[in-house]
């Protein structure tokens, strides 16, 4: 459910972007709908209001979403400011970059990485394999800012729809493979028990 909330900003600023640009009338003013200014306007402020009514109701943001939050900000700012939707096409390589570094960092600092924080609670593994697993989001996130760069400046006319769909589809695609990665380790390793060390999934505990 929270990622599909995370995933409502995205929505409007895609929508508001495919759509013809039009003049409309609000309290008397004019403004522009559609294309991408506007649609970065609206990006920002969809970014505003949900991120800041999931704060209002339980006071806490993940770091991923203050970090999307500041990004959306910034970049989009920039965007508004300097009439360039280059600093937009930006956001997402460099925001899949922080998070590569982040995981990467915390192969060094502190005694969990971060992908054992994120899923230490549901299963038990041992060192090496959440040092793999978390080298495997490093690679990923990596991967993902470069794919993003690469359409963005390549195919200009298809990166909102890589941006928006793209990512999410080779996330969920990524996802599925740690998944039977970790089922697969789980099959073998799993009927030993405490004594040996194996897996042990929450159920087991």
């Amino acid at each position: 459910m929270k990622q599909l909330i995370d995933f409502i900003p995205l929505i409007v600023f895609f929508t508001i972007y495919k759509m013809d640009p039009r003049t409309m009338e609000l309290a008397g003013q004019s403004f522009e709908l559609g294309g991408p200014f506007s649609a970065t306007l609206a990006l920002m402020v969809a970014s505003v209001i949900v991120y800041g009514g999931m704060y209002l109701k339980s006071r806490h943001l993940e770091k991923s979403q203050m970090i999307t939050l500041v990004a959306v900000i910034l970049f989009g700012g920039m965007t508004l400011a300097f009439h360039d939707e280059m600093f937009l096409k930006w956001k997402a390589p460099i925001v899949n970059w922080i998070f590569a570094a982040a995981f990467l960092g915390s192969q060094f600092v502190g005694s969990k990485t971060l992908v054992q924080r994120m899923m230490g609670h549901v299963m038990t593994l041992p060192d090496a394999i959440w040092t793999r697993l978390n080298m495997s989001w490093v690679v990923f996130f990596t991967l993902l800012g470069a794919a993003n760069l690469f359409v963005a400046f390549t195919f200009h006319d298809i990166w909102v729809d890589f941006k928006v769909f793209g990512s999410l589809i080779l996330t969920f695609g990524f996802v599925i493979l740690q998944f039977v990665f970790l089922s697969k380790y789980i099959n073998t390793d799993a009927a030993t028990s405490d004594s040996t060390g194996g897996i042990k999934s929450s159920e087991e505990k």
